[in-house]
């Protein structure tokens, strides 16, 4: 941008900021479904809107959204956009693009991925970018047998559509993958061991216990076994999600935790098996159930850990934060993973946590009562902090109005100097203001899903608080760009 460069900023450029800003916030909290005062249609309809508008006059920026710790839903869907509207790019853009595209699909997990080609194929997208796309994507799965297994519809649409070729793939005999996806029964046996055992598991119960967890449970059903005695000799072969899933099919109560490393799961997926827990279990297994939080927020806080001085947090598990049916808890969540990332983060012994109900035991928090933000952080300033971070919807109603009024007032009479860096981190998109609720235009929002994106997106939330310009948020997703597809250098989305 010719204006940002001569450090001179025009009216077009702020409100393009804004609008960047805007759509980082939907893309990193909103995925569609029903939140605790939205329903799903317009949480769609919402996305919708926001998505062809950055696309069309911002591509740039929509591509480089990408690089961002963004959510799945949104993530797929820019993918999806470009890919769909590949006439609107230029040849440069289309390079980029690819080179983030590629990035992004490497670390979606694979239903998505199968899924999204699934969309492509229905959409009717077979130009020569997307069929590159999705070889070079499959060719670097590291078990396509796998694949063809646990995904067999997704892969199988996958290569009909992009018409790849199935032979030279490592580890698996020449025409044995594609024999198994167009010719089932074709071949007597598969000398792969994997899809000879979804062969024999047809009519062999024991083949059933060599497949993926997910694919076995259908033969499992079609054998009659019963559920208990399936879950427990699948145990070795589950992934640590699907051990947490199936523990109270195993028999596992109140006195036994399942058998996975908790330490080592990521922050806010751990907060939220807390949560999903009753208060007796809570109690019981409190020494369990802190270490292993305190241990992946620690993970999650890397270099920055002890390095925020004094932090407060006002924390919000009023009511709302109970969510949705599609969404369950994940508020509360976020905030319970937030105040064990903040611990980590603030010096040893100069955090203070500040729950909106008053509890006292971060372990045992539940959504209830009303939101009164201005009382918490009238409390919160008292001590004098460093960082003031605000975990919540936005929704202050005890009474209504009252945390905007008394940021505004601190920060244009209290603390002109800005002593106290204060931000507002909110989990939930509002769908009806194509952005997550804010309490006050003097206070820098931003959207969170996992907590363990606080640290960054403090960095993204001091865009918002207008004392930095267009310039320096382009540069920052310049640098985004440039570090999450290893290119070493700023490429484009000006």
């Amino acid at each position: 941008m010719t204006t940002a460069a001569t450090g001179t900023e025009t009216f077009a450029d702020l409100v393009a900021a804004e609008d960047v800003l805007l759509f980082v916030n939907a893309a990193i909290t909103a995925t569609g479904q029903r939140e605790f005062r939205s329903q799903a249609g317009s949480q769609q309809l919402s996305l919708d809107f926001l998505h062809a508008y950055v696309r069309v006059n911002y591509r740039r920026v929509y591509a480089a959204s990408l690089a961002l710790d963004i959510n799945d839903h949104n993530a797929v869907r820019i993918v999806r956009g470009l890919l769909e509207h590949a006439a609107e790019a230029s040849v440069e853009e289309k390079r980029a693009e690819g080179t983030l595209i590629a990035a992004r699909l490497a670390k979606l997990p694979p239903q998505r991925v199968y899924r999204l080609f699934g969309e492509l194929r229905t959409a009717k997208v077979n130009n020569r970018r997307t069929r590159a796309i999705m070889r070079d994507w499959l060719a670097a799965r590291p078990d396509a047998a796998h694949d063809a297994v646990k995904y067999r519809t997704g892969m199988k649409a996958a290569v009909r559509h992009a018409h790849l070729p199935l032979d030279g793939v490592r580890n698996v005999p020449d025409g044995e993958l594609g024999a198994f996806l167009f010719r089932p029964g074709r071949l007597p046996r598969y000398e792969h061991r994997l899809l000879d055992a979804w062969r024999r598991a047809h009519y062999e119960q024991g083949a059933v216990g060599e497949l993926p967890f997910t694919v076995a449970e259908g033969f499992a059903a079609r054998h009659g076994m019963k559920r208990e005695a399936f879950v427990e000799r699948m145990v070795p072969r589950m992934t640590r999600l699907e051990r947490l899933r199936t523990q109270g099919q195993r028999g596992a109560g109140a006195d036994t935790l399942p058998d996975v490393d908790l330490t080592v799961m990521p922050l806010t997926r751990l907060a939220l098996y807390v949560l999903s827990l009753d208060r007796d279990a809570r109690v019981r297994h409190r020494a369990e159930l802190t270490h292993a939080l305190r241990a992946a927020a620690r993970r999650a806080a890397g270099p920055h850990a002890g390095s925020w001085g004094r932090v407060a947090a006002v924390l919000d598990d009023s009511y709302s934060s109970s969510g949705s049916g599609e969404k369950r808890r994940r508020p509360l969540a976020v905030a319970l993973a937030c105040h064990f990332l903040l611990e980590a983060l603030a010096a040893p012994g100069a955090y203070t946590p500040l729950w909106t109900t008053g509890a006292r035991d971060p372990l045992l928090v539940r959504p209830w009562g009303p939101t009164p933000l201005g009382t918490r952080i009238i409390d919160a300033l008292e001590h004098g902090p460093q960082r003031l971070v605000i975990v919540s919807d936005g929704w202050d109603n005890a009474p209504p109005g009252l945390a905007g009024e008394v940021l505004r007032v601190w920060r244009t009479r209290l603390d002109r100097d800005r002593r106290t860096a204060v931000v507002h981190v909110n989990p939930v998109y509002d769908a009806a203001g194509f952005d997550v609720r804010r309490l006050s235009a003097s206070v820098p929002t931003a959207g969170i899903r996992d907590a363990e994106d606080l640290p960054a997106l403090v960095e993204i939330a001091r865009f918002s608080e207008g004392r930095t310009g267009a310039a320096e948020l382009y540069a920052y997703l310049d640098r985004q760009v440039a570090r999450f597809t290893g290119t070493g250098r700023e490429g484009g989305p000006r």
